[in-house]
């Protein structure tokens, strides 16, 4: 099974850059989207084979998420069951019969740290709903959690130590998170690769100097262990500020 996670930001741009090309190509069995910045009723296009589910932020252009797959889950579910982390259309689950699969657009600590104190909450509440989802059957999540975890997962790791995304509080909640009997699966075949990105500035030519992080992440719980293929990082293909990722299962 080929499952692909895309930070887009904002889907009807990423049309314009070639998204159509990568996702027929690449014919993931699970494609998921993190800030494609629409509503509901600017769906911009149908993709044959797959079904679709959106989930939409209250505010417009904004955030948002989206899975298309081409098995029909079980159910769908939109957020967490928070209301104060459910406005932004940053999570969806689809159950299917041997796993749970869950998008989402972590939020974003902002300049100065300015929304720390919010996301530590969501950390642990987004954490305490998949151990949730884990009683039932095993869990799949991907996207964009807007944090590196470790020194080389990001160019510059000395100047961005208190940064948004490589806070001493992000990384630790991301190492507790594995600690809960998650894998980061990228790091479980490639423990020690360097320069393997995911996101990249629009400022001072960071992309062509390869000077990214590695923010986007599939993780699995520990009982698909064995199932696990391969984790891939798509940094060739163009279209958004981050590239694609994706997750080879049996």
């Amino acid at each position: 099974m080929k499952l692909i996670s895309w930070n887009v930001n904002g889907i009807r741009a990423c049309l314009n850059k070639g998204f159509m090309d990568f996702f027929e190509k690449e014919q993931a069995d699970i494609f998921c989207l993190q800030e494609t910045k629409i509503q509901a009723d600017q769906i911009p296009f149908q993709l044959e084979g797959y079904h679709q589910y959106w989930n939409y932020a209250q505010k417009k252009g904004y955030s948002g998420t989206a899975v298309f797959t081409k098995q029909e889950p079980l159910k769908v579910t939109y957020g967490i069951g928070k209301e104060e982390h459910d406005q932004e259309g940053r999570v969806i689950t689809l159950e299917f019969e041997g796993f749970y699969l869950v998008t989402v657009y972590t939020p974003n600590s902002q300049r100065g740290l300015a929304r720390l104190e919010y996301r530590m909450t969501w950390e642990e509440e987004f954490l305490s709903f998949l151990k949730n989802l884990e009683q039932a059957k095993p869990v799949i999540f991907c996207g964009d959690l807007n944090m590196a975890h470790t020194e080389i997962d990001l160019k510059n790791p000395k100047t961005n130590r208190k940064n948004a995304g490589f806070s001493d509080e992000e990384r630790a909640k991301f190492g507790e998170l594995l600690k809960k009997g998650f894998i980061d699966t990228f790091r479980y075949f490639y423990p020690d690769k360097t320069e393997a990105y995911t996101w990249w500035s629009y400022m001072f030519n960071a992309r062509a100097n390869n000077a990214g992080w590695r923010i986007d992440y599939f993780c699995v719980s520990e009982s698909l262990k064995d199932q696990l293929r391969d984790a891939v990082i798509y940094s060739e293909i163009l279209g958004s500020d981050h590239c694609p990722v994706g997750l080879e299962i049996f």
